[in-house]
């Protein structure tokens, strides 16, 4: 199995002692190469802190950080440019669209910014736009879409140019449980038909339901891991267990199949 992203003794510290916070304490994990992988943990756990480390937001106090053997916190420059604008996808929370684009060219900005000519993500952004049920919006500015095609239009950005690795932060955070699951089911998709990578940091045990294995983190360290056991075990069964997980962490989420 390809290790596509490692995380060895990951450590990010805020201030100095007595006072000093420790956001994350030596995690280490492995993401593999078509893997499904959530990061679940109560506020101020670490997870939101472990993503933005990960996305080069957030520099690490200590530790090491490889995608694909290529050491990220040591990339500067050009080379820097390239893992933000193409090795990763970033999902956001609350979207980040433009609202000065319509979705076409919201989707299309990655491929401006890296300088690759539009003719080579024509073919990519009409199956996207098609899979992800979004082709009604295409000519339409943010304000005029749902939270829903405003969410799927958001993934389709942060999918059309092939990235090593998706980073989802809360992708359902601003979305009511309909279009919430509806946005799940089409990463799953894409993770089971595309093989896409996806590390998805979420406090919702429905949307961490769609994952392979979840972390559980708890005060800057790994407090557990669960894995779907599959195929025999249904999403609802492995919700099951994500939920007494949670309950230990003082956490979980309604949530309605």
């Amino acid at each position: 199995m390809e290790r596509i992203l490692e995380i060895e003794d990951l450590k990010k510290y805020y201030g100095r002692q007595p006072n000093q916070t420790k956001a994350l304490d030596g995690i280490t994990f492995q993401v593999i190469k078509g893997e499904f992988l959530g990061i679940m943990g109560s506020s101020g756990s670490g997870k939101s802190t472990l993503l933005n480390c990960i996305a080069t937001v957030t520099r690490p106090t200590g530790g090491k950080m490889l995608l694909k053997g290529q050491e990220i916190q040591k990339l500067k420059g050009t080379n820097l440019a390239r893992y933000r604008g193409r090795k990763i996808g970033y999902l956001f929370q609350n979207f980040e669209l433009l609202d000065n684009l319509t979705g076409r060219e919201n989707i299309l900005l990655p491929l401006a910014i890296q300088r690759v000519p539009g003719g080579e993500g024509e073919k990519r952004l009409n199956q996207l736009a098609e899979y992800l049920e979004i082709t009604d919006v295409m000519d339409k500015f943010p304000a005029q879409m749902s939270g829903g095609q405003k969410q799927r239009t958001a993934a389709a950005r942060a999918l059309i140019l092939n990235p090593e690795l998706i980073l989802c932060d809360e992708p359902t955070g601003a979305l009511d449980s309909r279009n919430a699951r509806g946005l799940m089911e089409k990463l799953k998709g894409l993770n089971e038909e595309e093989a896409a990578t996806i590390l998805m940091v979420t406090h919702d045990s429905g949307a961490a339901s769609y994952c392979s294995r979840i972390l559980f983190i708890r005060d800057g360290r790994i407090f557990h891991e669960l894995r779907r056991n599959m195929p025999e075990e249904s999403r609802r069964e492995f919700y099951e267990r994500i939920l007494k997980v949670m309950a230990q962490l003082g956490g979980g989420s309604e949530y309605v199949f």
